[in-house]
């Protein structure tokens, strides 16, 4: 919600939606479009698609939303058996067109493309293992140390799985996978064959789905449904997935220790996808059944932040037995924009998204919901909205804990210092957004809620447990994975070359 009120104060983000489709004899650059729609919540700043025939692999891509990035006539001139898609939002990388995905690599047999989402930690190291190859980039045939080093990981996977003279790409995967730290949810192909990977710890989600003619693999089961694709089951952790002429075959290049991302569930993921065998809009109306027996509110009326509060709103009206109703109409046609606002036009600040019904507000003691608090900024000028609309009280109630720590694999939170939960108390945040009351769910509610164990999930956005390692010094804060070497201080005083960012650079050029 936050990033569409204001674009001033962007809410939690994920890096980006990955598709990939092998199906011969069928459109797969339509299917890829329209499954690249079904994630475009995922990532809204650029959109790709690469397609192969089977002699070469095409890739197109820009900057924009899926449907202004392709039209009829560019899909018309993608043709093939076998594509994949990418929508991107950055979690490092300027919004470039360099940084769109997806990457593309000449190998000693043939090309590849790849599309990333996730973020890695390791990348320190993987730029000096790409610095070490030569011959990495096809018709170059010069070491790679001598050409301009991309700064970001999905570009230096690639180059790391292009690499491959005396194997093939899948022997080659199995072996560079594995040395790969952090989150991903890798699609991936050759000229022939496409290929799906997920991390160890199955932090980004991926799902596999069958079609008449063919298969598909995914970030959400929202995207198989949209091509009439039926779901087969999620790409296991640590697992690696080859489809071609042959077949699906699979393949194990790491243990699995399920860690899923735990914000999925509370707002990332699409209500209509299904997520460990539970459909997430049930997931989250029950997380709004346990907020309301956790914190009642004497009120007239139950009421979302519209949509991502929806579900949510909705438990807390069923367990509550306070009457759920609509306040706020949402402008459906306010998205993301590259054009800076003025001052004035920044002024009307949430209204540009939400408008209050002020026949259904005035007179009312309001429980609103919604998914999560970042900064206050958005939730502060919709309390004052509120009241200017009528409302006699107003309750927030949140379906997530605070967020106090950021997240190093894959989303993109505000700083640790901009955090509110981190500096502020829960009465003191309720004061700041001028609420009467604000309470969050707990974490063992919200755990429960989505009946995965809490051993099997990555809550560290919520309680500092980072399942994966980081690297030193990583309580310098989320932009640690975004700075150049030389702008990253050590706290012995020396610099440090640690670069990431599962968003996407590329040394592609147009």
């Amino acid at each position: 919600m936050t990033q569409a009120l204001d674009p001033q104060d962007l809410g939690p983000q994920d890096a980006c939606g990955v598709f990939g489709v092998w199906a011969p004899g069928e459109d797969v650059s339509k299917l890829t479009y329209y499954g690249l729609y079904a994630l475009q919540h995922r990532g809204q700043e650029s959109a790709g698609i690469a397609v192969s025939n089977g002699r070469q692999i095409l890739v197109y891509k820009d900057m924009g939303l899926v449907s202004q990035v392709f039209d009829e006539a560019t899909l018309e001139s993608l043709k093939g058996h076998l594509a994949v898609g990418h929508s991107r939002y950055s979690t490092t990388g300027a919004s470039t067109w360099h940084n769109a995905q997806p990457t593309f690599r000449a190998t000693e047999a043939g090309s590849i493309a790849l599309a990333h989402n996730g973020n890695l930690t390791n990348t320190s190291d993987l730029v000096g293992r790409v610095a070490d190859l030569t011959g990495a980039f096809g018709e170059l045939d010069i070491p790679v140390k001598s050409v301009p080093t991309s700064t970001n990981d999905t570009s230096l996977v690639t180059a790391l799985l292009a690499h491959h003279p005396d194997m093939s790409l899948e022997e080659n995967a199995v072996r560079v996978l594995p040395q790969l730290r952090g989150a991903f949810s890798f699609v991936w192909m050759d000229e022939n064959t496409l290929y799906a990977a997920r991390d160890a710890q199955g932090v980004r989600p991926l799902v596999l789905g069958r079609l008449e003619r063919g298969w598909v693999v995914a970030s959400e089961t929202a995207a198989l449904d949209i091509v009439g694709a039926s779901f087969i089951r999620e790409v296991e952790p640590g697992e690696l997935v080859a489809i071609d002429e042959d077949g699906l075959r699979s393949r194990r290049f790491a243990d699995a220790a399920p860690k899923h991302c735990l914000f999925e569930f509370v707002y990332l993921a699409r209500p209509d996808t299904l997520m460990n065998e539970k459909r997430v809009h049930s997931v989250r109306v029950e997380i709004g059944r346990r907020l309301a027996r956790e914190f009642p509110a004497d009120a007239d009326l139950v009421m979302p932040v519209p949509e991502s509060g929806t579900p949510a709103a909705i438990g807390y009206a069923e367990e509550s037995g306070i009457p759920y109703g609509t306040g706020l109409v949402k402008n459906s046609y306010v998205g993301r924009t590259f054009i800076q606002p003025s001052q004035t036009i920044r002024q009307l600040g949430i209204r540009l998204k939400l408008n209050p019904l002020r026949d259904v507000i005035e007179g009312k003691r309001l429980v609103v919901v919604d998914d999560s608090i970042v900064r206050g900024n958005t939730q502060r000028a919709l309390v004052r909205m509120l009241r200017e609309a009528g409302a006699r009280e107003v309750h927030v109630r949140i379906s997530s804990p605070p967020v106090k720590w950021p997240c190093f694999y894959g989303i993109d939170f505000a700083t640790r210092a901009e955090l509110i939960a981190n500096g502020l108390t829960t009465e003191e945040i309720c004061r700041s957004i001028d609420a009467d009351s604000l309470a969050y769910i707990s974490l063992d509610q919200l755990v429960e809620a989505t009946t995965v164990p809490m051993t099997s999930l990555c809550r560290a956005c919520f309680d500092g447990v980072y399942p994966i390692e980081l690297p030193e010094p990583e309580h310098l804060g989320k932009h640690l994975l975004e700075l150049s070497p030389a702008a990253v201080p050590h706290p012995d005083g020396l610099s440090t070359s640690l670069v990431g960012g599962g968003a996407g650079d590329s040394l592609d050029r147009p």
